[in-house]
């Protein structure tokens, strides 16, 4: 009866031999029924407070047994903490604000009306996440330091500037996470509460320095090549070989890749502009294989009354039965379905960036590179490799999808140090001592 839902957590209860076959549809029906809780209960404050408020709920509907009770606790539980192994970050309602009282303040008005604002203008959910999370911040900040609930009439701009100030003296974050958090309060104040803070722009912006990117060599990408396998040596590839940034490989789709043409269409990049890289020969044939393995899947997920991925509002619209076709599914799909935040439904979701970047990490440290490399080191690699081979900078500016040649132009103080690097005069020192083969005089 509960065949199709959660498949894959069906799946992993018969295998681990947690449930039987039997069992199994029930235990992931009253997940899937906790899950849909959850979903609309973002209010309440922790994953334990929802359990609870959960089976508090079955225990007040009388048609539903003691038994049938005790299989939602053990399903869940078995859900969370074996299935998810005990990462609930993606099924994690948002923090809710707080008051010295311990209850929500009133500023949860301006909240959903942030939440609407951002979704108004289609921002990505990555992007209205962070900027909930700063506003909330800021609010507690705020009744920490007055001991008491917020009006909209009592914010100002100052309140913005010890904010800023107490982030970056006190709890000393860094010039881009002030940034950031003042972006975030600038479309809370500008587009929410209507305060302008275009006073705040020169002082409150934390500068920044020139920072020279990581960069590895030749011989280091090889190295950390060997010590990666199967998808993720595919994914770490396709980041050094064509460029792309971390979510926008994460968040490539089928259509997007024209083997023909021998190029990759990265859609609404940075600054939502779209773009094309290469498509290095090297991977196409295993990509294709890959494909091929991701169909299948997609075909299963189909036929079990999933299969639908996410898409942009406006396509969502126009073409309401494309989330099913196999162009807009991803490349490098997650192993799991998961539930969308925003719509409630249970899709398969891309690869998340935390396992991306954890085989970059385990792939650098097996490697033995002390580099402090990233997945964006790959891009940088993939930047400086090419001005090495002699490729024109402008080109390499379009391949990045870089709005200003200046910011491409920092490989180039890159690639100066690697290859005009002067000699140090210590060496210069003591070149005729190595030069007769002597031995070094000591220091």
């Amino acid at each position: 009866m509960f065949s199709n839902v959660l498949p894959e957590f069906q799946r992993f209860l018969i295998s681990r031999k947690l449930a039987d076959f039997k069992n199994s549809p029930f235990y992931a029906y009253r997940v899937n029924n906790f899950l849909s809780f959850l979903n609309s209960n973002q209010h309440l404050s922790s994953i334990d407070i929802c359990f609870q408020k959960f089976i508090d709920q079955l225990k007040q509907n009388s048609a539903i047994a003691d038994w049938q009770i005790t299989q939602a606790e053990k399903a869940i539980k078995l859900y969370i903490e074996n299935f998810l192994n005990g990462d609930t970050s993606l099924i994690s309602p948002n923090e809710p604000l707080r008051s010295e009282q311990g209850q929500s303040c009133n500023c949860s008005d301006i909240l959903n009306k942030m939440h609407d604002a951002i979704r108004l203008r289609h921002y990505s959910y990555s992007t209205e996440r962070s900027y909930i999370d700063w506003a909330k911040r800021f609010f507690n900040y705020l009744i920490e330091i007055k001991g008491k609930d917020i009006m909209k009439s009592e914010l100002s701009s100052q309140d913005v500037r010890n904010y800023l100030s107490s982030l970056a003296l006190k709890q000393r974050v860094s010039s881009s996470t002030q940034n950031q958090a003042f972006n975030a309060l600038l479309f809370l104040f500008n587009n929410v509460i209507n305060i302008r803070l275009n006073d705040l722009g020169k002082t409150v912006r934390a500068k920044r320095g020139l920072k020279l990117p990581v960069v590895l060599t030749r011989e280091e990408i090889q190295e950390v090549f060997k010590h990666t396998k199967d998808v993720n040596l595919l994914i770490l590839q396709t980041l050094y070989g064509t460029g792309m940034r971390l979510m926008e490989v994460a968040r490539l789709r089928v259509k997007d890749i024209d083997f023909t043409s021998g190029l990759i269409f990265v859609r609404g990049a940075k600054g939502d502009n779209d773009r094309s890289t290469i498509l290095p020969e090297i991977i196409r044939p295993k990509l294709q294989t890959h494909l091929e393995e991701v169909k299948e899947m997609h075909k299963k997920d189909v036929d079990k009354g999933y299969g639908e991925v996410y898409l942009p509002d406006a396509i969502e619209r126009k073409y309401p039965n494309a989330g099913k076709e196999w162009i807009w599914q991803y490349v490098f799909p997650s192993e799991r379905l998961s539930i969308d935040p925003r719509s409630g439904k249970i899709r398969r979701y891309h690869i998340s960036a935390g396992a991306i970047q954890n085989a970059v990490k385990n792939a650098v440290k097996k490697a033995g590179i002390v580099k402090h490399a990233t997945v964006h080191t790959l891009r940088h690699s993939f930047a400086t490799h090419l001005l090495m081979n002699g490729i024109n900078i402008r080109e390499i500016q379009d391949l990045l999808g870089h709005k200003n040649v200046e910011t491409t132009m920092i490989y180039t103080h890159v690639l100066r140090d690697m290859t005009n690097a002067p000699k140090s005069p210590l060496d210069e020192l003591y070149r005729d001592t190595y030069s007769n083969n002597h031995k070094p005089v000591s220091l």
